[in-house]
């Protein structure tokens, strides 16, 4: 629970403030399902996940992109993207390219060259998505853009959570129970806040 509201928390501010509440509150809820369950896992040491393990992860994932992207650009942009981030991801997963390349649990940030390259793959592959995605949705005007900013956002985000993710480990492993519970209420409440900014924006009539 603590990794999935933390990499929820993550996920939702980071595309909430660059694509707004709905594509965060989408991308959050779904990324902090699949890489709570995922990495959880990968600290138990249980056995090496199958075919079909990678697919429902990567659909879940994939889900809250098309959501998403389909509140935002249209049905068609967010049905295509979805389906061709759960498509990218699952190639991904057998590759070996997968949140927990090169595990560890640290008190410091951390960013091996793997890790780096996994980062640019998956910028380029989102960027490459965008751009299909734009041109099915016939928005065949400023798709480059567009891949070119899906990609960079999808790939900046990455790299934060990359970055950040031997430390929220070593907290989830070794951080006292009541004290991961309060931190987790705090996220959880955290989160609502954010959300609520948008009506009180409406509410108090104020212009943006």
């Amino acid at each position: 629970l603590t990794r999935g509201v933390t990499y929820g928390v993550i996920f939702g501010v980071g595309y909430g403030l660059a694509l707004g509440p709905v594509f965060g509150l989408a991308t959050g809820v779904t990324h902090g399902i699949a890489f709570g369950w995922e990495l959880s896992r990968v600290a138990r040491k249980r056995p090496k996940p199958g075919f079909w393990f990678d697919v429902t992860m990567s659909a879940i994932r994939g889900f809250g992109y098309a959501l998403g992207a389909a509140f935002l650009f249209g049905a068609k942009f967010g049905i295509t993207f979805g389906a061709l981030s759960t498509i990218g991801q699952t190639i991904g997963y057998r590759a070996g390219i997968r949140p927990s390349v090169d595990y560890a649990l640290s008190t410091r940030p951390r960013m091996t060259k793997r890790l780096f390259l996994a980062v640019l793959n998956r910028t380029v592959g989102y960027a490459i998505a965008g751009y299909v995605s734009a041109l099915v949705a016939h928005r065949r005007v400023g798709a480059v853009a567009v891949g070119l900013e899906v990609g960079l956002l999808v790939g900046a985000i990455t790299a934060i959570v990359t970055f950040c993710m031997p430390m929220i480990e070593w907290a989830a492993e070794n951080m006292p129970a009541k004290r991961m519970g309060v931190i987790g209420v705090i996220l959880i409440l955290f989160g609502f806040a954010l959300q609520s900014v948008q009506y009180w924006v409406t509410l108090l009539g104020v212009n943006i």
